[in-house]
């Protein structure tokens, strides 16, 4: 890889084998020092100047970039094996665990997309006039700052701030641009002697402003208002708060990178077709409301999204994928941690996925507890919600025996307990489990103390979608093979028909989003392809006659790799030529219902115009009494002699 892997063993408190991760990694490895932050820091010095390196120490971080910088040295890399493998129980081999890490840490992954925002530092402090008044005068220096007064309390004479009375009847967007309509508004008059006055009050005031500071202590202006950037609230009771709030919105100006964190293609997207709604996992899931409806797909509002991932995990399709980074890079960091723990001699490794609060847990864990299991290897992500099943299956299907997710206490809980349900279900046994606890010595105990469990005999690289790393997890996790039942709700599934109430109208092919469902030119039939339901439901939701049901399930046979037959019909030969058309039993239906009961179809002919192809019907209205085809006679021709002058006009008929 080219990277030199700088090692300490931090005053000798924990055992780091040098061979063991470098063979396992294809790093080269420096020798094991003792305290290369303290006495040891010319050796660190000397490593930093050579370039391309990686230091085995996350604590002391400021110190070697502090010394790379006064160096002139390039950054350096840093890895934690120290708290994460280090600090283990005695008796217990760490250098797997430690070489897994290390590789995992020397992996180049993509950097997230982004886009610039810009605030102004136009800010509108909402709340009753003691608190909002004291705030703008500590920020308006700062801030450009108008205060929405929700009460009557007398008015400053401070004009370095603008006060305005009403109230919002609407918010919209987020930090650099938010969008307000104000009902009731009343703008201060600076002028005359005595109080201030307000002009008359309207309606529909519009306004646009970079920050929002809520001291109303009322419901929140947006849903999820913590992930709603550029909003802050604070408890108007609760001054340390309230001073809080003030100084992160002073801050709160110039130019700011957003990041894009998921991406969305439209055309695979499921959630209607034909004004007929099919998938909306994603609108009922979303926290922030960055999520719309905007016809046959639904739009996101990047400046609204907060990351979280959730619509990623749950989105059958794929049209919608966590981008900050792929999911690609995920399941690549998963096949190195589990092929690098196995190359350096280690067996059926334990995840634990957390983020930024889980990894302080661990650290906490290792320094004054028991730390974690040697064979027990963390994974940091930002988006614990937007660990969905599929990435649950890459990890279970590339080498690891179990995964835990530590949840956070922000985390959204709904999505990773209806997504580990659905890999438990996928993988047949209980793998994957979610920890609920913010004791670090709980957390210790608990992975201690959890049943060991066997990892899938012949690993498979996870590659590919999201739904192909799934059924392709799956079949290695049961490879018995058989079909899987999932829970309700799962996007993989079949659809069954009723044979006898289907008329084969195929309405649902023509609006089946991911072509699972499909039609045979040559001969009244309804074809599926199971691999490709979403189990969106436009199907049985645009059916008639009501004959189609969803089942969720995973067929692990290559039937289901390929279309079936679930329903057929003879067609209807011609009586006139005898060419093959529509649906025997339904032209039979027809004829029943309408020769001789209609008032079009009263008479043989017109009955028997109901069994004939197009060609035929056509003939026979062309020939019949009623033509509807026929014209009259044709208008003469006018010719020239229609207008002669000379002589007199002959009569003609016309």
């Amino acid at each position: 890889m080219g990277k030199t892997l700088l090692l300490c063993d931090c005053l000798g408190s924990q055992t780091v084998d040098a061979d063991t991760i470098g063979k396992a990694t294809g790093l080269s490895c420096s020798k094991v020092y003792t305290g290369l932050c303290q006495h040891q820091s010319e050796q660190a010095a000397a490593a930093l100047m050579a370039g391309d390196v990686l230091v085995a120490c996350q604590q002391e971080r400021p110190y070697f970039e502090a010394l790379a910088e006064e160096l002139g040295a390039e950054t350096p890399g840093f890895v934690d094996l120290r708290d994460r493998a280090g600090w283990s129980e005695k008796g217990t081999t760490p250098a797997p665990k430690m070489a897994a890490l290390a590789a995992e840490a020397a992996l180049t992954l993509p950097a997230a997309r982004s886009l610039d925002i810009v605030s102004e530092g136009t800010c509108l402090i909402l709340g009753a006039g003691d608190v909002a008044f004291a705030a703008a005068t500590r920020l308006c220096d700062h801030l450009a700052v108008t205060v929405l007064q929700t009460d009557l309390d007398d008015l400053p004479v401070d004009r370095r701030f603008d006060v305005i009375r009403g109230y919002l009847g609407r918010a919209q967007g987020a930090l650099g641009g938010f969008h307000l309509r104000i009902d009731a508004f009343q703008q201060l008059l600076p002028g005359g002697r005595g109080a201030f006055s307000f002009t008359d009050p309207r309606d529909g005031a519009l306004s646009e402003c970079d920050i929002i500071l809520d001291l109303t202590g009322n419901t929140p202006l947006f849903p999820a208002p913590q992930k709603r950037e550029g909003y802050l609230r604070a408890d108007p009771r609760q001054p340390v708060a309230v001073a809080e709030a003030s100084a992160e919105a002073a801050q709160m100006v110039g130019t700011f990178e957003k990041p894009l964190y998921v991406r969305l293609e439209e055309s695979l997207c499921a959630h209607s077709r034909a004004e007929q709604t099919g998938c909306s996992k994603c609108l009922n899931i979303c926290p922030t409301g960055a999520i719309t409806s905007a016809g046959d797909h639904v739009a996101i509002d990047p400046m609204i999204c907060a990351g979280c991932g959730a619509c990623s995990a749950i989105c059958p399709s794929g049209a919608i994928s966590y981008d900050a980074p792929p999911v690609s890079s995920v399941f690549r960091r998963l096949d190195t941690l589990s092929g690098t723990y196995r190359r350096a001699g280690g067996h059926d490794p334990r995840l634990l996925v957390h983020d930024a609060d889980g990894a302080e847990m661990i650290r906490l864990s290792a320094r004054f507890g028991r730390g974690l299991p040697a064979d027990v290897i963390p994974l940091e992500i930002d988006a614990l919600a937007g660990f969905g099943h599929a990435e649950m299956m890459a990890a279970l299907s590339c080498g690891f025996a179990s995964v835990d997710i530590l949840l956070a206490p922000r985390t959204e809980r709904d999505t990773p307990e209806g997504e580990a349900a659905l890999a438990n279900a996928l993988s047949g046994r209980e793998a994957v489990a979610l920890l609920d606890m913010r004791d670090p010595d709980a957390l210790s105990d608990h992975l201690y103390a959890a049943a060991r469990a066997g990892a899938v005999v012949t690993p498979v690289l996870p590659i590919g979608t999201r739904r192909q790393v799934t059924r392709v997890a799956a079949k290695a996790l049961n490879p018995q093979g058989g079909t899987l039942p999932l829970p309700a709700g799962a996007p993989y599934g079949a659809v069954l028909v009723n044979k006898d109430a289907c008329t084969l109208c195929l309405s649902c092919v023509s609006l089946c989003p991911s072509g699972a469902l499909g039609d045979n030119e040559d001969k009244p039939q309804l074809l599926f392809q199971e691999d490709a339901c979403l189990q969106c439901g436009i199907c049985a939701t645009i059916c008639p006659e009501k004959a189609i049901e969803l089942l969720p399930q995973m067929d692990l046979s290559d039937s289901a790799l390929s279309q079936r037959v679930l329903n057929e019909e003879d067609p209807f030969a011609c009586i006139d030529c005898g060419a093959l058309f529509g649906v025997k039993s339904t032209v039979e239906k027809v004829v029943e219902k309408l020769a001789g009961k209609h008032a079009m179809f009263a008479n043989e002919k017109t009955a028997r115009m109901i069994q004939m192809c197009d060609t035929c019907r056509i003939k026979a209205q062309y020939h019949s009494d009623d033509n509807p085809f026929a014209m009259g006679t044709p208008r003469r021709v006018r010719t020239s002699d229609d207008y002669r002058t000379d002589g007199p006009p002959k009569r003609r008929d016309h």
